[in-house]
C-alpha cells in the first residue's frame, strides 16, 4: 500500500488515490434539493421531517402541528433566527390559539452553539452519512431515513447534543 495514501476532502471521512495524485469524485450538479426539517427533546426523541421543495410558513406550521400530534402537552421549541420563523404566518398561526399548546424561544443571532439539534445534524453528516453518495433524491431520501432510523436507536447522541450546549 505504499504507493496509496489517504487524503482528507471536505464533506468525504475518508478516501484515498494513487501517490501524488489529488483524488477527485465527481457529481452531476442540479438544482434538485431535499429540505429537511428536525426537532430533538432532551430525552432523546428525534423528529424528522422531509420534502423536495424549500421550506415555507405553511411547511413549517404543518411541522409545528405534526409535533403537537405526537407530543402531549405543552410544547416549549427553541429555534434559531432564521426569517422564515418570524413570518407573519407564523404569528398568525399563534395568534389563532396554538399559543396555548406552543411556547417559540428563538436562540440569539447565529448561535449553532446553543442548538442542540446542530449536534444532531453534525452526527448524522459526519457519522451516520459519512462517505454516502447518492445517485438521486429518492437515493438520498432512503439513504437519510435510514440515518434517521439508526440514530432513534441511540437516544444517548441526542441527550449528550443537549449536554454539549448545557441544556442537561
Amino acid at each position: 500500500m505504499d504507493e496509496s495514501a489517504f487524503y482528507p476532502l471536505p464533506g468525504v471521512v475518508r478516501t484515498w488515490a494513487p501517490r501524488g495524485q489529488t483524488p477527485v469524485l465527481s457529481h452531476l450538479l442540479t438544482h434538485d434539493h431535499l429540505s429537511v426539517i428536525s426537532a430533538v427533546t432532551p430525552e432523546g426523541d428525534l423528529f424528522l421531517q422531509m420534502q423536495e421543495q424549500s421550506y415555507d410558513s405553511a411547511g413549517i406550521i404543518g411541522f409545528l402541528d405534526a409535533l403537537q400530534a405526537q407530543i402531549a402537552g405543552k410544547l416549549l421549541v427553541i429555534w434559531d433566527g432564521a426569517p422564515i420563523h418570524r413570518s407573519l404566518a407564523i404569528k398568525a398561526y399563534l395568534s389563532a390559539g396554538a399559543a396555548a399548546h406552543i411556547h417559540l424561544e428563538r436562540l440569539p443571532g447565529y448561535a449553532p452553539e446553543l442548538n442542540p439539534d446542530e449536534g444532531v445534524w453534525h452526527y448524522l453528516k459526519h457519522v451516520e452519512l459519512g462517505n454516502v453518495c447518492c445517485r438521486d433524491l429518492g437515493h438520498l431520501r432512503q439513504e437519510l431515513s435510514a440515518a434517521e432510523g439508526r440514530l432513534r436507536q441511540k437516544p444517548e447522541i441526542i441527550q449528550a447534543c443537549f449536554e454539549q450546549v448545557g441544556y442537561l
